[in-house]
């Protein structure tokens, strides 16, 4: 009798930690960073390209308002944009704003343009009911509201996942829903950069600040990028993966990879003017660019996300890593480098990115 009453004791301790294991795998939260590549005019002008912020557990009440997630939702993306109504940040539910439908089996293979504005202005007239009539549609130098929805359809998109504690997403979710949600935006000191940055910094306290080098005291999307890879090394319980998200095909040319200052004035035509008026400030930034801006945060090989799998960034661990070991490692490649879809992705590890 005493050996079966310990028995039953060890079986019903084993049970008790294996319930306390799953319910703190269940109680897990996620969130992705999204790199967003530059593409169109704008892109050549500035090909820092975007940043956004993917919260699985955060659902848009309305575009200006958050709530807790149901059941069966994907989650919202959460961006600052310039021109939407005086509004700061703006949250779009995760398919409408890759592709500006409500249901992945909508989505087209390929579109043209006629196919993509019918598709938005459809999404205007319902999901985007809650902004004033008067948000524009957007040109080549400011933004509106066609960026908000179908971001998929102009260009590739990365999205740096990771897991996060349902109560820093409430408290986020409470800080943004309190706050006066009124624009501040301005390219140079309060952009998409600087609201993920300051996002980022809720889950992360403190670990990413503006860089003088290489980016002159600005933020950019690439250099954010690069600071969640580098604590993501440093930090393995934080299961940083990278996600490919690819361009739908037909609508316009491929994006290209994104760029911080030095490498945007040293790779493009702002290089010749920049050295006629100042050859040893652009042999400066040309060495910066040499020795700090020249790193890769893109895996060889990261996982393509379609939108038929779009559901691995909302679960507590995505599928492939039930399988693929931790430990295992994707191959470095630049950010602009082809995906192979075939190829199973692995957590980001020490041997990407290289210290600017």
């Amino acid at each position: 009798m005493p050996s079966f009453c310990a028995s039953r004791i060890q079986t019903l301790v084993l049970v008790g930690v294996v319930f306390l294991l799953g319910a703190r795998t269940l109680c897990r939260s996620q969130a992705a960073l999204l790199l967003e590549q530059p593409y169109g005019v704008f892109g050549e002008i500035n090909p820092t390209g975007h940043n956004a912020v993917y919260l699985a557990r955060v659902c848009a009440e309305t575009p200006v308002q958050l709530r807790r997630c149901r059941p069966g939702e994907y989650g919202a993306v959460i961006a600052r944009y310039q021109g939407i109504d005086g509004y700061d940040w703006i949250a779009i539910p995760l398919i409408p704003y890759l592709y500006s439908v409500n249901d992945v089996s909508e989505v087209p293979e390929r579109v043209d343009r006629a196919t993509v504005e019918r598709l938005r202005l459809h999404y205007r007239e319902t999901g985007l009911k809650d902004l004033s009539d008067h948000v524009m549609n957007g040109n080549l130098v400011h933004g509106g509201w066609t960026e908000l929805v179908g971001a998929a359809y102009e260009r590739r998109i990365y999205a740096f996942w990771f897991q996060t504690d349902p109560a820093q997403d409430e408290a986020l979710m409470e800080r943004l829903n309190d706050r006066p949600n009124q624009t501040k935006f301005s390219l140079l000191f309060s952009n998409c950069a600087d609201f993920a940055r300051t996002v980022l910094n809720s889950y992360f306290p403190k670990r990413f600040r503006r860089s003088i080098f290489p980016d002159a005291g600005m933020t950019t999307p690439k250099q954010i990028a690069f600071k969640l890879v580098r604590y993501g090394r440093k930090h393995p319980d934080a299961h940083l993966t990278v996600f490919e998200i690819p361009q739908v095909p037909g609508y316009r040319r491929l994006s290209h990879s994104n760029k911080d200052v030095s490498e945007s004035l040293v790779t493009t035509v702002y290089a010749v003017p920049l050295a006629l008026v100042n050859p040893w400030l652009t042999g400066g930034i040309a060495v910066d660019y040499i020795v700090r801006g020249r790193y890769h945060i893109i895996p060889k090989h990261p996982q393509v996300l379609g939108p038929d799998k779009l559901a691995q960034l909302s679960l507590p661990v995505p599928s492939f890593m039930e399988t693929a070991g931790a430990e295992t490692a994707a191959p470095v490649a630049p950010a602009n480098a082809s995906a192979d879809a075939s190829t199973a992705p692995s957590p980001v590890s020490a041997d990407i990115g290289n210290s600017p």
